[in-house]
């Protein structure tokens, strides 16, 4: 349990998902820079962090994220970002003798409109999502990267496509988080306040699919373990509803007893994004958290780190 592991991006959700699967493993050798410490879009100083680190095994967990509003906001910052931290990582690690490399990619790198359940061989076969493009097209450059010097160095790079993600440590931000974070705080302080109604972007009708970060880290650590191939491997959970759906079970998780509006105003996304899991499941794995128990336990998280933030006490259910 000794190797030098670097989890790039591990106080966010996926990452410290990462951190806590391999502590509890038994891995005590592990690299851990806040974005203080280590900024993944300046070349020069990851440069110098993997000449100083040299670490063995390296999961890529860092990128700028967010919804479709963060998305829509700062297409500049999506796309320039995530290009710049993934290619400062994965060039470093393979210059600096890196093991293996994990490349955490998105659903979002699919055709909008390609056949459902997604194939990992759809990749590149139409049109993109529109509010989400920029971050789709870092990825797929990055997924590219990862393939380009598996062929060129022989650097054993991997690349992992995830589902829409939730769990603890996810960002609720009141504009720029994802979908499930953002109904678990509005649906929750709608409760608190006693609001009648809550409006909902989109007509609520796209279908997604959900997955818990446990479930996701569980795939990660078999991934790396027992997986080399240039070929990206999806990763879902098999659980799919429509957003209005997913509010509903949300309201019902946080005891929200109002009215629960939608505005087709507003942009639905793409009207559905649902992984095919074959590929991973062969490998042996299969996603064993029910979604209703991942949002009541990821509500529960947020509930005690707005309290340990507040200094206070947990806040009431």
């Amino acid at each position: 349990m000794s190797s030098k592991i670097y989890v790039a991006g591990h106080r966010g959700m996926v990452g410290s998902a990462i951190v806590r699967r391999l502590q509890a493993e038994g891995y005590d050798n592990l690299l851990l820079c806040t974005r203080q410490e280590l900024d993944l879009t300046d070349q020069h100083a990851v440069e110098a962090f993997f000449a100083s680190e040299s670490p063995e095994y390296v999961f890529l967990a860092a990128a700028k994220v967010g919804g479709i509003h963060a998305n829509d906001t700062y297409p500049a910052e999506f796309l320039r970002d995530n290009l710049a931290i993934q290619t400062n990582v994965i060039h470093s690690a393979w210059k600096h003798g890196a093991k293996k490399l994990l490349f955490l990619g998105s659903s979002c790198i699919y055709p909008r409109d390609c056949p459902q359940p997604i194939k990992e061989e759809y990749l590149l076969t139409g049109p993109l999502e529109p509010t989400n493009e920029w971050y789709a097209i870092a990825k797929i450059a990055g997924l590219k990267m990862c393939q380009a010097y598996r062929r060129q160095y022989g650097f054993d790079a991997i690349c992992a496509m995830p589902t829409n993600l939730y769990g603890p440590g996810d960002n609720y931000h009141p504009e720029n988080s994802h979908v499930v974070p953002a109904l678990i705080r509005r649906l929750h302080e709608a409760t608190q306040s006693g609001e009648a109604k809550v409006l909902i972007w989109g007509t609520g009708k796209p279908l997604r699919e959900f997955m818990h970060a446990d479930d996701l880290t569980d795939a990660l650590l078999l991934l790396m373990r027992d997986y080399s191939s240039e070929s990206i491997v999806n990763i879902g959970s098999g659980q799919e509803l429509s957003i209005a759906q997913l509010a509903h079970m949300i309201a019902d998780v946080v005891s929200f007893r109002g009215e629960l509006m939608f505005d087709p105003s507003k942009p639905d996304g793409a009207p559905r994004k649902q992984l095919d899991t074959t590929r991973m499941e062969a490998l042996g794995w299969k996603a064993r958290i029910a979604l209703r128990d991942g949002l009541a336990q990821a509500w529960r998280a947020w509930l005690a780190s707005e309290s340990a933030h507040a200094g206070g006490d947990a806040v009431s259910q």
